[in-house]
């Protein structure tokens, strides 16, 4: 006898929202599936407004009063049983957040939560990461997002250490993350990471998901650095133009993809990491999960 529910996830990030509709697959004596059954992205920075002025524009509201609407309706459409919606630091730091929060709620019938980079962290790593850590392996989880990066450290098979830096694509892309941000991130990693002898990153977010396509390679493979590296220099070579027209990338890609892999260099480089696994999970698959078993 198969049971079949439908749960969504609503990501609401600096770069983009996301509705993800999930079907969860319930058989006696199987293991619980998770189907991705839909998933909207939606590409509205809401952290160009949150970091450079402080607020949310009225421009955005609208557009994301829209989206919301929209994500609503096809929750309707999936027969959707029960949803969670969440913001991360964009609306963390736009001191409208909270008005937006109201506005949406009664625009669009959607309830978001505005959560910290900790939590965010909590999410992804307890729910999605669990089946992938070998129990005598160390793992560094990167998490790199528009406004923050969340860097999570996992050893035989249990989280560690984690902390959350206001170092994300959409921050660097207006020169808003300061030299001392980068010396805490290095000196963080490198004291959490100095008495491991062999350490392996573990990916997430939208960027590296999108160069790891780029490579060709089969999912459990994991990036080595010298290829990161080499990538890195490459899109570095070409044009904002250049990465739409010959690469095909989004717009709203092309230009937070440097930024992004960036980040993943240095944190290969001052953990000593030689290569990267790209599971593809990010924090709407973390909140499916999360709500199935309970811990959200």
């Amino acid at each position: 006898m198969i049971k079949i529910k439908k749960y969504a996830a609503i990501d609401i990030g600096s770069n983009a929202m996301r509705l993800l509709v999930v079907n969860i697959v319930e058989q006696e004596g199987r293991e619980t599936q998770f189907n991705k059954n839909s998933l909207v992205r939606v590409p509205i920075r809401l952290g160009q407004d949150a970091f450079t002025v402080g607020e949310i524009s009225p421009e955005n509201i609208d557009r994301m009063s829209d989206a919301m609407t929209a994500f609503n309706l096809l929750m309707k459409v999936h027969k959707v049983e029960d949803y969670r919606a969440y913001a991360t630091s964009a609306m963390r730091e736009a001191y409208n957040g909270k008005e937006v929060v109201d506005l949406i709620q009664e625009k669009a019938n959607i309830k978001i939560e505005i959560i910290d980079g900790k939590k965010e962290a909590a999410i992804i790593a307890s729910t999605e990461l669990s089946h992938l850590l070998k129990e005598d392996e160390t793992y560094l989880f990167v998490d790199v997002g528009g406004g923050s990066t969340e860097f999570t450290l996992f050893s035989n098979g249990k989280l560690v250490n984690s902390r959350s830096f206001k170092a994300g694509t959409v921050r660097l892309l207006n020169n808003m993350v300061c030299d001392i941000v980068w010396e805490e991130i290095e000196k963080w990693i490198k004291t959490n990471t100095a008495d491991i002898e062999e350490l392996s990153i573990i990916g997430s977010g939208g960027n590296i998901n999108k160069l790891f396509k780029m490579s060709g390679k089969m999912q459990e493979k994991p990036l080595s650095y010298i290829y990161v590296n080499s990538q890195y220099a490459f899109l570095n070579s070409l044009s904002y133009e250049q990465r739409i027209s010959e690469l095909g990338l989004n717009p709203d890609r092309a230009d937070v993809i440097i930024p992004a892999v960036r980040i993943y260099l240095n944190a290969m480089k001052w953990s000593g990491a030689r290569q990267i696994y790209v599971p593809k999970i990010g924090l709407s698959d973390g909140i499916v999960k999360a709500m199935y078993y309970g811990k959200i």
